[in-house]
């Protein structure tokens, strides 16, 4: 019975997360006001994280927001960054400016340095200039 109602309990947050990534997939981040975060994952199969899991934080403005996402989303949707990426839709904790918006994109392990740089690599590919951070999550 315990072993039904836990399956029960995971079958519903698997329905939930696809209902929510099927939203964010339509979503502008300039036009959201009722959740925080949106998400894009890789469509394919990616590596899950590990508890050592990292994330490179790229500062963004309410100007630039959409054009920016729409090209990180891309690129983590075809599993050329990290196993999530996700923007704010208000300023992010620390950030006082009401236009700063926050970008984030997962790394699996922030101990695997060639992975980390690659998708440093790749953000710069993306045409991000900006002073980007990375920090454990």
């Amino acid at each position: 019975m315990a072993d039904e109602l836990k399956q029960e309990q995971l079958d519903l947050i698997q329905m939930v997360q696809r209902g929510r990534m099927a939203h964010d997939a339509q979503a502008q981040p300039s036009q959201m006001t009722g959740v925080y975060w949106l998400e894009a994952k890789p469509l394919g199969s990616y590596p899950v994280p590990t508890a050592r899991a990292g994330e490179w934080r790229i500062p963004t403005s309410t100007a630039a927001m959409d054009a920016l996402w729409a090209r990180i989303k891309a690129a983590t949707e075809a599993g050329e960054l990290g196993y999530k990426a996700k923007i704010s839709t208000t300023p992010a904790h620390g950030q006082a400016d009401a236009d700063a918006r926050m970008i984030v994109v997962r790394t699996v392990d922030a101990d695997d340095t060639a992975d980390v740089e690659r998708v440093r690599a790749a953000l710069r590919a993306l045409g991000i200039d900006a002073e980007i951070t990375y920090t454990r999550v």
